[in-house]
């Protein structure tokens, strides 16, 4: 039996938490965040850390990590969340420098609060591999390598189709780069875990509590209003239903399935380092080894609903689960076979630029983080605490990093965004099955679609 939905399959193995108290009426305090996912937890966690007298408020929809924070594949991972080109063309290259030194030091930052507050969210720290297994792949491998090196990446090292294989032996592998900074996580245990070590630093969660409109100085919900002096929007791939946000963010859809735990394949496999894996199509597949022995692997699916509407269950189109599974086992023949256990999607945050962002407006107490575009597990815990030394208007290194005050422009109205996103998938979908047949150059729709969707 396939589970489908029910949030995600790491919930399944955790237990979805019981929820906390909603709010009960109106109250004051210092710091209001909406939204209860890493980027909300982060931010309250360091600001209360900074300064124990803060009155903190966090008001979650459903319960903490019930969107992208409990479903994503478990990237502890140092990449950028946004075109280093873009932040460079605004603050200059040494500013991505900078922040890609950051953002290193992020993965380490997640893995010591982990330990700290005893939290066991199975990591291991042993990088992340890029396979090219396709000719036109190759090509774009080692330009992505050489503009990684580039942008600040100069510890990644790129691999011969040989020395992949002796990692995993992914089929066909022609390639790859290495990358130390990532880490594997349990997205539900890392995420539950931080909830209880904020709630034990005395800040509080009310679940349960949709925000209904966000202003200065005010937060309004169902059940009363809370008043403070700085609102922070950390609600990611769910800001599109905020009230004057709906083209704010496009809501992108992604989707997993996990295999049965897997015994006598390893053997055949190999991946004993637990590296994370991707590859170099251009939908984006990618994968981890987990704790049990299992692999999950995602990809994009169904990537948008029309007026940006979001999901909630998780549940995963036939379709989306067979092509999920047809890619596991074209990678890694020795999976065939094996039974897919579950399948869930959820959605992550899209700025038109594909620019994450962090910001704060003194004059009126209004800040936000998000944006992340798939890379928001170790960029939440650097927006978190970025926000922590604006609010405290403390002018440091994190203030300064090139995402700091970025602004992009709306999304287009609909239908011209449905239209546009569904048109550059299908063309990154025909782009991979021309390069599925022996290419050996990417093909010229996929640079359309690049063009189009403004990555």
């Amino acid at each position: 039996m396939t589970w489908n939905g029910n949030i995600s399959f790491w919930y399944r193995q955790t237990g979805v938490p019981g929820r906390r108290d909603p709010l009960d009426g109106p109250v004051d305090a210092d710091v209001c965040v909406v939204g209860a996912g890493f980027t909300g937890l982060w931010t309250a966690y360091y600001l209360k850390k900074a300064d124990p007298g803060l009155d903190i408020v966090v008001l979650e929809r459903e319960f903490a990590g019930f969107g992208a924070s409990g479903r994503n594949a478990g990237w502890l991972s140092a990449k950028i969340a946004g075109s280093p080109a873009t932040y460079a063309k605004e603050r200059g290259r040494q500013s991505v420098l900078e922040l890609q030194r950051a953002m290193n030091a992020t993965v380490d930052e997640v893995i010591a609060v982990a330990e700290a507050e005893g939290i066991d969210a199975d990591v291991v720290k042993s990088g992340y591999l890029s396979v090219a297994h396709r000719p036109a792949q190759l090509p774009r491998l080692r330009a992505a390598h050489e503009k990684s090196r580039y942008w600040g990446n100069e510890d990644e090292v790129l691999l011969s189709g040989r020395e992949v294989r002796d990692r995993v032996d992914v089929a066909g592998a022609l390639g790859g780069v290495h990358n130390p900074h990532c880490a594997r996580v349990h997205p539900a245990k890392l995420v539950q875990g931080l909830t209880r070590a904020v709630a034990a630093l005395g800040v509080r969660i009310h679940e349960s509590t949709p925000a209904i409109r966000i202003a200065p100085g005010r937060v309004e919900t169902p059940f009363g209003t809370v008043r403070a002096r700085s609102v922070l929007r950390a609600t990611e791939g769910f800001t599109t239903d905020l009230h004057g946000e709906r083209r704010t963010w496009l809501p992108m859809n992604s989707s997993m399935v996990v295999t049965e735990p897997l015994s006598a394949a390893w053997k055949a496999i190999g991946w004993d380092g637990h590296e994370l894996l991707s590859d170099l199509t251009h939908a984006y597949t990618y994968a981890q080894r987990t704790a049990d022995g299992r692999i999950a692997i995602g990809g994009r699916g169904v990537p948008y609903r029309f007026g940006s509407r979001v999901d909630q269950d998780g549940r995963t189109s036939p379709k989306t689960v067979r092509a999920l599974r047809d890619t596991l086992n074209r990678l890694l023949p020795a999976t065939v076979g094996a039974r897919i256990e579950h399948a869930w999607s959820g959605v992550l945050a899209v700025p038109r630029d594909w620019c994450a962002s962090v910001s704060f407006d003194r004059a009126t107490g209004l800040g936000w983080a998000g944006g992340y575009v798939g890379h928001g597990v170790a960029a939440t815990n650097l927006a978190g605490r970025t926000l922590r030394d604006l609010v405290l208007e403390r002018d440091t290194e994190l203030t300064r990093l090139p995402w700091t005050g970025h602004r992009t422009r709306a999304w287009e109205p609909e239908p011209a965004r449905w239209l546009g996103v569904h048109g550059m998938y299908a063309a990154y979908r025909a782009a991979d099955r021309s390069e599925a047949a022996r290419r050996t150059s990417t093909a010229p729709i996929a640079k359309l679609a690049d063009r189009i969707s403004g990555r």
